[in-house]
This record gives structure tokens, sequence and C-alpha cells, in this order.
């Protein structure tokens, strides 16, 4: 299975929690099916990309990295490579590349949302397929080339840092954790 039919599999299986969610993921399915190359930098018209919030349960804090080229504080992620055989793949290794944490778990039940937003030519927009991650214990952060700070904070302080999708994303990331245990 190439990773675009992974991508497809993926989003005609994701359940949406809001009307929104259901009106991106036909975004998203409409472009796959328009673009092959849709899961590929270097499609012009957009693309996906996957990202991972990487959550501490343990110590109810949530890991944010201050992206190099955006100057914003974002949960970790970033382009599919070849190498990435599904978008969960491409998810935990961002996240475990940005965060330098190894042993991270992606939670149960595929992506808790999707997110899309504009980014300067060429590439003009990212569709984001979101997962959620936790630590192992004792884990340890080390910050990457990709990064300019590495910051552990608690859910209640990262709409003082954070875009409204990144506490979107946590608020459904939270939701989803909770129904695991």
């Amino acid at each position: 299975m190439s990773l675009h039919d992974d991508a497809v599999r993926v989003l005609k299986e994701y359940e949406p929690r809001d009307p929104g969610q259901s009106e991106w993921r036909q975004a998203y399915l409409d472009h796959l099916a328009a673009h092959p190359d849709g899961v590929w930098k270097a499609c012009g018209a957009g693309h996906l990309t996957a990202s991972a919030l990487v959550i501490d349960p343990e110590r109810g804090r949530v890991l944010l990295t201050l992206h190099r080229k955006l100057r914003m504080w974002l949960q970790m992620g970033g382009h599919c490579e070849p190498q990435d055989a599904t978008l969960a793949a491409a998810a935990l290794r961002e996240a475990t590349e940005e965060s330098g944490i190894a042993g991270l778990t992606l939670l149960p039940g595929g992506p808790v949302r999707l997110d899309r937003h504009p980014i300067p030519a060429p590439c003009h927009w990212h569709l984001d397929v979101q997962y959620a991650a936790t630590v192992p214990a004792g884990a340890v952060e080390r910050i990457s080339d990709e990064s300019l700070d590495l910051r552990w904070f608690r859910p209640d302080e990262v709409a003082g840092v954070a875009d409204s999708s990144v506490v979107r994303l946590l608020e459904h990331s939270r939701a989803r954790l909770e129904g695991c245990g």
C-alpha cells in the first residue's frame, strides 16, 4: 500500500467530532483524488503533513516546539518522507525527531484532528493530519535543528503561547486520552 493509499484509508476511517472536521476530511479526500502526489512536499497545490502533540499524562503537561521558520509554538510535525509507510509513521517520526524523545506512543484511534493552514509559496497549503503521542516514563526531550526552543507547558498555559489550532488539538487530545483510560 502506498502512502497515498494509506492517507485515503485513514481519512475515510476518521470519525470527526464536529461538523467542521467532516468538511475538512472531505476536502482532504478531494485533494488526494485530484493530486496523486498530494502527500508530498513537491505538490504545488498543497500537500498533507503529519503531526503529533506530545503529551506527558503523568505530569499533566504538553511539549511544544518554537518553530524556527514560523516562529510559533506548535506541536511536532512536518512533511511526509519516502520512508514513511503510513501517516501515523510520519507523525511518529516527526514527533520523535523534533522532541528527541524515543519511545513515543501514538494514542489509539487514528488522527485526533485535521487542520488546514496556508504556507508561503510554492507550497500554498498544509493539510495537517494531527495525532497525539504520549511519552515513556523518564523521557527527556532534546531540541532539534528545526526548533528555536522546546518547552513543556501545562494545558492551561497553551492558549497563552500557541494559536487556536494548537489549543483545539490539545482539547481533542485530552478528550481522547481520557477515553483511553
